[in-house]
């Protein structure tokens, strides 16, 4: 499995743009700002994930899937 295939399929997908950008006029500092705004989203994602398995545990405890 290639690293590319867990990109979005989508041209203008914003993270496939993401994945392309080129990083060499990036300082340093611009750098680690953006590895902190990507982490940042990262955390924000993953709560939203979980809350939607807990939404879908709860839902399915609730029909009795």
């Amino acid at each position: 499995m290639d690293a590319d295939d867990n990109l979005p399929r989508r041209s203008d997908d914003p993270v496939a743009m993401l994945a392309r950008q080129d990083l060499d006029p990036l300082s340093v500092a611009e750098l680690d700002a953006r590895i902190a705004a990507l982490e940042a989203e990262i955390t924000r994602i993953a709560r939203h994930r979980d809350r939607a398995v807990n939404h879908r545990a709860s839902a399915d405890q609730l029909f009795k899937r």
